[in-house]
C-alpha cells in the first residue's frame, strides 16, 4: 500500500518517534508503515488521518489498483 505518511511526517518537522508516541505506537512500527512493510491496521489508520486532519483515502491508496 502506497501511503504519504513519510511526507506528512517530515512537513511537520516530527521524528519517526515522535509521530509513534502521539499514535501510540513504536518507532519501528513508523517505519515499517512508511517503506510499504507494514500496512496499518484500520484504528491505525484512521487515527493516523484525524492526526493529520485528513481522509484515510487521501494518505493511503492500494497499490493493487490498476
Amino acid at each position: 500500500m502506497k501511503n504519504r505518511v513519510k511526507s506528512l511526517r517530515t512537513a511537520r518537522k516530527w521524528s519517526q518517534t515522535e509521530l509513534g508516541e502521539k499514535l501510540g505506537v513504536s518507532r519501528q512500527s513508523i517505519h515499517a508503515i512508511e517503506t510499504g512493510k507494514h500496512d496499518p491496521s484500520l484504528p491505525l489508520a484512521f487515527r493516523i488521518a484525524s492526526l493529520f486532519k485528513l481522509r484515510v483515502e487521501e494518505i493511503f491508496e492500494d497499490s493493487q489498483k490498476s
